[in-house]
């Protein structure tokens, strides 16, 4: 692989990253506080939708994992998938409110409808970009340096993603908004696909059958460890997105451009902090680097319980870039290690499967958090109706905990599963030289 090729993949994480920000960041203040749905519906919608990603994602997963064809078992789903995912994400912002009388029962099931069909879309085609990358790249420092350019490529994805709507839906709406960024996602996609590779000499593998495919998955303690560590982990990300359009507006009392500011500065501080997280990456190892990421990460969120200022928010969101920038670039190099250890055991590469069990335990994090933001929000006593600064105390309270207090108890609970995790150091190492060695042998008899 050369810069230019390795460049080219990581675009696509702006694609990822942009489409995925503004979902989780907006979709239910745009459904509750601009359109309002009650909160309690639009949580219980995601919810069921949930439900769906327990089906969609491990099943679209091996799927992609049992794909022959002469384009290969990944690239054909972001080939095609790539106009229909952005059309049901610019959709999602164009609800026919007039269309629907402005109903709430038929508002309901159009949300429902819609979120179904850009989950199932983003999963068919994000899940197969991301599984080209364990297949790409092999060695700690190959996966680390991709690694570092595509977070870059989604920090700046995440910067349009979550800073860039307040701007966009005031000066030209909400539909004009999806229409702009699912031109930028075609766009990169397309790109991404031109640094994009298969090795086909995985494709020639029959692929182990769902059930056994799923049953090997589960007894699996190297991912089992991960993929909990990592749903609290994305737990507090969608978190904090979904609740900082919301801190902003009622407790620091700012609009517009202002959020945008709060926002943008969290991934812009995250962009300059990713190559020193890398050096980390490579001399101390993954799991330690991740475990001092979180820690930090989760110190930063402290200041917001405190602060009621702009300028003491954006400093704060600046901290919490810094430890992010250290979670975001690991995450999916643990599965690629984990992916290595399968193929010694199974003798067939299942990235598809793997990332696709990963994401939909980070749908389930997406669920729960939906439950638990809607129903703080209508327990607290919110209310949005209510102009700037006229929300009760309790209101503001349950803000600040949704802000603080919920995410710092989910990544006690991260820290506490990625210290378990049993993939690192030797025994690491050890499946490193096993599978290389698998992989010369097999080249040597072909």
């Amino acid at each position: 692989m050369n810069r230019r090729k390795d460049i080219l993949y990581s675009s696509g994480n702006i694609s990822a990253s942009l489409t995925g920000a503004v979902f989780s960041t907006y979709i239910i203040f745009f459904y509750v506080d601009v359109l309002k749905m009650p909160a309690h519906l639009i949580g219980l919608a995601m919810a069921i939708y949930g439900i769906w990603n327990a089906i969609n994602d491990p099943l679209l997963g091996q799927l992609s994992d049992k794909t022959r064809s002469k384009w290969g078992r990944r690239i054909p789903y972001v080939l095609f998938g790539a106009l229909p995912f952005v059309i049901s994400f610019i959709l999602v912002w164009a609800p026919p409110v007039k269309l629907l009388g402005g109903n709430i029962t038929s508002m309901f099931i159009y949300f429902i409808a819609i979120v179904f069909f850009y989950d199932t879309l983003y999963t068919l085609v994000i899940i197969n970009w991301t599984s080209l990358f364990p297949e790409m790249y092999k060695t700690q420092e190959e996966r680390t340096r991709v690694s570092m350019y595509r977070q870059i490529f989604g920090i700046i994805g995440n910067i349009f993603g979550v800073a860039m709507p307040p701007i966009l839906y005031s000066a030209i709406g909400w539909p004009a908004m999806g229409v702009f960024f699912g031109v930028l996602t075609l766009i990169f996609l397309g790109l991404s696909l031109c640094g994009s590779k298969e090795d086909k000499a995985h494709s020639q593998s029959a692929g182990l059958p769902l059930f056994e495919a799923l049953k090997t998955i589960l007894s699996n303690k190297s991912f089992l460890t991960y993929v909990v560590a990592s749903m609290f982990l994305q737990f507090t990300f969608i978190t904090i997105q979904a609740v900082l359009p919301f801190y902003a507006k009622y407790i620091i009392g700012i609009e517009g451009f202002q959020v945008s500011a709060l926002l943008g500065v969290i991934f812009i501080m995250a962009m300059f902090w990713v190559g020193f997280w890398r050096r980390i990456a490579n001399k101390k190892g993954s799991k330690q680097t991740m475990i001092s990421a979180i820690i930090l990460y989760g110190l930063a969120l402290i200041p917001f319980w405190f602060i009621n200022g702009f300028i003491g928010a954006v400093i704060t969101a600046a901290l919490l870039g810094i430890g992010l920038a250290g979670v975001i670039i690991l995450l999916d190099i643990f599965i690629s290690d984990i992916v290595d250890e399968d193929e010694l055991k199974t003798g067939t590469r299942r990235e598809g499967m793997y990332f696709g069990m990963n994401g939909f335990m980070v749908r389930i994090a997406i669920s729960i958090q939906s439950v638990i933001m809607g129903l703080m929000l209508a327990k607290s006593g919110y209310n949005a109706q209510l102009p700037i600064g006229s929300q009760p105390a309790s209101a503001t309270l349950g803000i600040k905990l949704l802000l603080v207090v919920i995410p710092l108890a989910a990544l006690v609970f991260s820290v506490l599963f990625y210290r378990s995790y049993p993939l690192y150091g030797d025994k690491l190492m050890e499946v490193k030289s096993k599978l290389q060695l698998r992989h010369d042998n097999k080249n040597i008899g072909g």
